[in-house]
């Protein structure tokens, strides 16, 4: 394979697991506003359903991770982590954007809990996915 070939399979990959973990997050922040869990969009969010909602954007972070990963045309790990260092910059761009602007961007906690958790979710992503290569 060419090497232009190799780098647009490996942005795709990185797309890829973007894009999963993002629709899947939305598809579920979607359903949960519509069913009552979490309160009308705009509205402020209590510290319960922002738990929720970062246990799942955990999980979905390491599906997203693995996609990544498991569509990389090699070094799935580095594939896993450029993904994770995405979420990172982009939970970091929106605490700062939402950072004491009302109750209705929550508690201070929550954009920092996501900014935390981006790397280790892809890592373990990433390592899901080795593991698997190697078993």
């Amino acid at each position: 394979m060419s090497s232009s070939g190799s780098v647009g399979r490996s942005v795709g990959a990185v797309v890829g697991g973007i894009v999963v973990g993002v629709v899947l997050t939305l598809i579920t922040d979607m359903v949960l506003h519509a069913v009552g869990v979490f309160p009308a969009w705009g509205q402020p969010v209590s510290d319960g359903p922002l738990v929720l909602a970062t246990a799942y954007r955990i999980v979905f972070g390491i599906v997203g991770s693995y996609v990544a990963a498991r569509l990389a045309p090699d070094r799935p790990m580095r594939h896993a982590v450029i993904a994770g260092f995405i979420g990172f910059a982009v939970s970091i761009a929106g605490a700062v954007v939402t950072w004491n602007k009302g109750p209705a961007f929550g508690p201070h906690w929550y954009p920092l809990a996501l900014i935390v958790t981006a790397l280790p979710c892809a890592w373990v992503g990433g390592w899901m996915r080795e593991r698997q290569l190697r078993g």
